[in-house]
């Protein structure tokens, strides 16, 4: 549900115009902040939050949390940084001590480097947050580039700029493997005809999901990097599983590498794109498993789709009837089906989460750590609480989180 990354897409449409005009906004539905509106939203909310520490709850076992938890957060001056929580839940560090926010990051499964985003410049510290060392500088132009992110083994950093390339994070080594494809429209007007962001590393390392822009509208394709080949999704060209732009929070891999699980519920009345697919990624056919209407009169909202260990289907969804004007905030419910995502689908709490902006799902599934909006017009991050599947009570993490995600998997 991050709105962040249409914001980016938005952004890199008027740099590359090099014209100051805007595009016209979405007609009706929840429209996306400006990073700008999101930024002033965020700092005025803190204003009536406590310190990350003391929302923690203080009696907490050792090991809260599998593994070391990463999430952007809001600094003392105001500005978005990268912080680690550890295991415990309770100690936390401030990795990145930029004086502007810090717009997109991903972190090193293998040992805990964090490469960043900050002033269109992509960035590379240690797991202790020393040692910050400048990678790419992408110009004075303030676009949506970069979005770094590290292959399961650490030895390859892919990112966006001027179209896909791969990093080689032992010899430093950038490698431009596919161009972005912009048109010139005359009197120096240019535009994207098809843009390449990456999005996710599939468990193996083999493949690599990533998002094809347009001026209007995006989808999904998989690159091979063994064979430089790119696999286009074919099949259900009607559900379009972008509307703008991917968001990878809302992309699950399946352990074999055989394909992945895709959710879109940004679901606006211009944009009535939601649904839940599933993606052969070998030969990108799409199977849409949840459209965003069955057909009699109601809604379908599916989101942040996880595939467990026990081989069932863990998600957010609701089912109501269609309303006459823009959907709302939908109340969505924990759900867990089989994996085509029908079979058995059964209500796992009575709880709805209405305010949820991002989740990220335990990898054993006995929890979701969920980042809730303080209000229903701030889409972008929130408190992040740790929701129990067995309804044991919330626990919270941080004030404000935005991008959550897992660390390094050492003990």
């Amino acid at each position: 549900m991050n709105q962040q990354i249409r914001n980016y897409f938005a952004l890199f449409v008027l740099a590359i115009v090099m014209a100051a005009c805007a595009l016209p906004p979405e007609a009706g539905g929840m429209q996306p902040s400006s990073s700008d509106q999101v930024a002033a939203q965020v700092t005025s909310t803190l204003q009536i939050l406590t310190p990350v520490a003391s929302e923690v709850t203080s009696a907490l076992p050792s090991e809260l949390l599998p593994y070391t938890f990463y999430y952007l957060g809001l600094d003392g001056g105001g500005s978005m940084q990268v912080f680690r929580i550890e295991r415990d839940g309770v100690t936390q560090h401030q990795l990145t001590f930029e004086p502007v926010n810090v717009l997109d990051y991903d972190v090193s499964l293998v040992d805990g480097n964090v490469a960043y985003v900050a002033k269109n410049q992509l960035l590379l510290v240690n797991a202790d947050g020393s040692g910050r060392n400048m990678l790419v500088d992408g110009g004075p132009i303030d676009g949506p580039y970069f979005r770094p992110v590290f292959s399961p083994d650490g030895q390859m950093l892919a990112y966006a700029l001027k179209g896909l390339n791969l990093y080689t994070v032992s010899t430093g080594v950038s490698n431009l493997v596919i161009e972005d494809q912009l048109e010139d429209a005359g009197n120096g007007l240019v535009l994207p005809h098809e843009t390449y962001w990456p999005e996710k590393y599939s468990p193996d390392g083999t493949k690599l999901l990533i998002t094809l822009g347009y001026l209007e509208g995006g989808s999904m394709a998989i690159y091979d990097p063994g064979a430089n080949a790119l696999v286009r999704l074919m099949g259900d060209e009607d559900a379009l599983i972008c509307y703008t732009v991917c968001n990878g929070s809302e992309i699950e891999w399946s352990a074999d590498s055989s394909g992945f699980y895709s959710a879109n519920s940004q679901n606006d009345y211009s944009s009535r794109t939601g649904g839940l697919w599933k993606v052969d990624a070998v030969n990108g056919a799409v199977k849409t498993l949840i459209p965003f209407s069955p057909g009699d009169g109601t809604i379908n909202f599916p989101d942040e789709p996880y595939l467990a260990p026990d081989g069932q289907l863990y998600y957010f969804f609701l089912n109501y009837a269609e309303p006459s004007g823009p959907p709302q905030r939908p109340p969505q419910q924990l759900v867990r089906s089989a994996p085509d995502g029908v079979t058995g689908r059964t209500v796992l709490r009575a709880d709805t989460f209405e305010l949820m902006n991002e989740a990220l799902w335990a990898p054993d599934a006995s929890f979701v750590i969920v980042a809730y909006g303080p209000t229903q017009d701030v889409y972008d991050g929130g408190q992040a609480e740790i929701v129990y599947l067995d309804s044991r009570p919330n626990v919270v993490l941080a004030s404000f989180a935005q991008q959550m995600k897992w660390g390094h998997r050492k003990p």
